[in-house]
């Protein structure tokens, strides 16, 4: 009995159990296999302090305009104008101009001038007058 199951096993090792399957290829071209990549987990960290937000609403908001049509907008449509930084959005100078003035702002229209700068036309709600926050901002 032993030594039949040894010569079973000795034939097993010499030629083997089973048949080697072929692996269909249903592609021309071989890729080759993703492996497994481990999430990193540095020992320490690369930047030396955070980084900080790079357009606070100081940087957004350059300066009011105080031209005659700046001021025909003040007057007729409730509306102040500004000169912004490039990089600034819509909302981002609406979210400045509410925190450096304490206003509502109903729309925020802009466009780039030929010289390169952003102007922003920023509309004030009913509640607020165009023409005392331009007082209290000291462009009139």
């Amino acid at each position: 009995m032993v030594s039949s199951q040894a010569a079973a096993a000795a034939t097993a090792v010499r030629s083997g159990t089973g048949k080697k399957e072929v692996k269909r290829r249903t592609k021309v071209h071989f890729y080759r296999p993703k492996t497994f990549q481990p999430p990193k987990q540095p020992k320490y960290s690369r930047k030396a302090a955070p980084s900080r937000t790079k357009l606070d609403k100081w940087r957004i908001i350059k300066y009011p305009l105080t031209t005659e049509s700046a001021m025909k907008k003040i007057e007729d449509n409730n509306t102040l104008v500004f000169i912004v930084d490039l990089t600034a959005n819509k909302r981002q100078i609406k979210d400045a101009v509410k925190d450096m003035y304490e206003i509502q702002c109903s729309k925020v229209n802009t466009l780039i001038r030929p010289d390169g700068a952003k102007k922003a036309y920023v509309r004030l709600t009913q509640d607020y007058d165009a023409l005392d926050v331009a007082n209290r901002i000291g462009i009139i």
